[in-house]
């Protein structure tokens, strides 16, 4: 049992693509939790889709030995966290394992705006912070002048910040020695009944549902009997392990560590993570406060391209959210896609991470509706209600006023960018809040309404600046706005997943931009297809796919014009009637062209 004064729990966090992953390989390699040969780089980065974007998506963690100078043996816990804005529900729950974090700020780049998100949610968890200035071995690196912006922009200490080379391995030593003299060690006691808060969970399909805990008090060990506070549920230890990053297997964990168990857990529902995990003999008497839950801002529908499908997808939504309960899902049926699931998530690259591990994990092939958010509708009889879908939008006429999600975004760009980055905002509606420099690069501070922000922001955010800008973003309130819904229809009929809530003075354009989109996507008939927007019953953009004509008069040849004439009018006559029955399949690139369609 190791002593808790020699356990040191730490996350690393940072903005992206400052050096966390980097920085947790070579403690990995200083601390010989792998040898040279087993050693890759990000080698916490364990999905495919993590490598391939260069981005942390899940939490990970690795238990290292370290003999400090004195030569005490210490336990290092370490937790390698998310960088990105979409997974910061992620960030807290790995923070709440932990009593210190480690601050990453790149040397060259500086303080960026999910900095400065992620070392205010570590403050909000009591964590001891130390900075720590990444990539000096690159010509551009000024840690000097790093260092005092640290200072003004956070108001952290940082004078005695360590200056390392997560690449080279430079200074590394240096970190593990703050590391154990700087961070407070774990408070808990081996003799209370007890308690371990469930930090994450994920299916595996030979040992069923694996459980990251951290225990706060008492021990767990094989064969015991546990029980999950919030459902009351009971299981039998199978396995106690620990990452290093290799799964290695051991008897029991005590207060302070961090390691994962299996129980022959089948159903996903028994593992709510933040729930407090104790003795079914022994009792803890009050549960751990868990974690906030989480409030899906973007909502997209996810349909199966082929029907059959559809219980396949269930199943892989429910695994899914074991491993990332920050997305929810709900059955619903569309008269354009059939039977799927309205998902609700943090942010537009949660939506993308999440329908690419779907295609990927579980091998579907799936349509995306367009992406909107929760709206918030009072009707002229006082009934107040939430709008997920714009296709459930009630009849004009019975709504007295909508409220729509504004959120306070936090901009950090390079002076010579500003002018294109203010224009940005003021196209999306933003109000300017506040406008600040430090040393050459301004921060920005906008309100935003967040359904101009879903659909390219970022994207558009990152060209105007050349990439240099960094972008944060948090749900302030709602507020009232002219908002109607568009309505796309082919052939009269109206397509619901096309459906989408505008403001209506970009009605008409956004309007026209999709039917136009959608006239180069739908394949021809014998007949006209009309693709028209329209407001409630008001038309305000109109295309037509021209029909496909067959030459009827080709065995003509010489002859009275009337016979002629008579073959040209009982041609228009079938096309007449085909328009009135025919049906329009719509391709899926047409779905996929409403979310695309701000990008042109």
């Amino acid at each position: 049992m190791t002593k808790l004064s020699h356990i040191r729990n730490f996350s690393i966090v940072a903005h992206i693509d400052h050096g966390k992953s980097t920085l947790a390989d070579r403690l990995i390699q200083v601390c010989g939790g792998l040898d040279d040969r087993e050693m890759r780089s990000q080698v916490l980065d364990s999905m495919d889709l993590e490598r391939e974007r260069g981005i942390t998506i899940k939490a990970q963690t690795v238990r290292l030995k370290y003999k400090s100078k004195d030569g005490i043996e210490y336990i290092l816990n370490l937790v390698d966290t998310p960088g990105h804005v979409d997974f910061a529900y992620e960030v807290s729950r790995s923070l709440a394992a932990c009593e210190g974090s480690l601050l990453v700020v790149d040397a060259t780049q500086g303080v960026e705006a999910q900095t400065l998100a992620n070392t205010y949610l570590a403050i909000d968890s009591d964590h001891e912070i130390i900075p720590v200035l990444n990539k000096i071995d690159l010509p551009s690196a000024e840690p000097e002048r790093i260092k005092r912006q640290i200072d003004e922009v956070i108001g952290i200490d940082s004078s005695n910040a360590i200056t390392i080379s997560a690449k080279t391995g430079q200074g590394v030593e240096f970190v593990l020695e703050a590391l154990v003299n700087r961070l407070p060690p774990p408070e808990g006691d081996f003799n209370r009944p007890l308690k371990a808060m469930l930090v994450d969970s994920w299916y595996d399909s030979y040992l069923g549902v694996v459980i990251l805990l951290r225990i706060v008090d008492g021990e767990i060990t094989k064969g015991m009997n546990i029980k999950m506070m919030s459902s009351g549920n009971k299981h039998n230890v199978e396995q106690v392990g620990i990452f290093t990053p290799k799964t290695i297997n051991v008897d029991s964990l005590s207060a302070g560590e961090i390691g994962f168990i299996t129980a022959s857990i089948k159903d996903v529902s028994d593992c709510e993570v933040g729930d407090t995990i104790t003795n079914d003999k022994n009792p803890t008497e009050e549960a751990l406060p868990g974690f906030k839950a989480t409030q899906p801002v973007v909502f997209c529908g996810l349909f199966p391209s082929d029907s059959a499908e559809y219980e396949r997808l269930r199943e892989s939504l429910s695994r899914l959210r074991l491993n990332d309960s920050s997305f929810v899902f709900e059955a619903e049926s569309s008269p354009a896609l059939g039977f799927g699931f309205r998902c609700g998530f943090l942010g537009l690259l949660h939506l993308e991470i999440v329908q690419e591990r779907l295609e990927r994990e579980f091998s579907l092939e799936l349509v995306a509706t367009a992406p909107s958010v929760i709206y918030r509708l009072t009707l002229t009889t006082g009934e107040a209600i939430e709008l997920h879908n714009p296709a459930d939008m009630p009849d004009p006429t019975r709504i007295d006023t909508i409220e729509e999600p504004w959120i306070k975004a936090t901009i950090i760009v390079p002076d010579d960018y500003l002018g294109p980055v203010l224009s940005l905002c003021e196209e999306k509606r933003g109000n300017q809040v506040e406008l600040t420099y430090v040393g050459n690069r301004a921060m920005v501070v906008y309100n935003l309404p967040l359904n101009e922000v879903v659909f390219d922001f970022y994207d558009r955010l990152k060209s105007v600046s050349r990439g240099y800008a960094s972008f944060d973003y948090q749900i302030e309130n709602y507020q009232r706005s002219d908002l109607v819904k568009l309505n796309i229809l082919i052939n009269g009929e109206s397509v619901d997943a096309l459906a989408m809530i505008v403001h209506r003075n970009y009605a008409e354009s956004r309007g026209r931009a999709l039917c136009q989109r959608l006239k180069g996507l739908i394949p021809r008939q014998l007949f006209k297809i009309a693709i028209q927007a329209a407001i409630g019953g008001k038309v305000i953009a109109r295309e037509t796919v021209s029909a496909l004509r067959k030459d009827v008069t080709a065995k003509c040849y010489g002859g009275d014009v009337s016979r002629k004439r008579k073959l040209l009018e009982r041609q228009k006559r079938g096309k007449k009637r085909m328009r009135q029955i025919g049906n329009v399949e719509i391709p899926q690139e047409a779905f996929l062209a409403a979310l695309k369609m701000d990008k042109e």
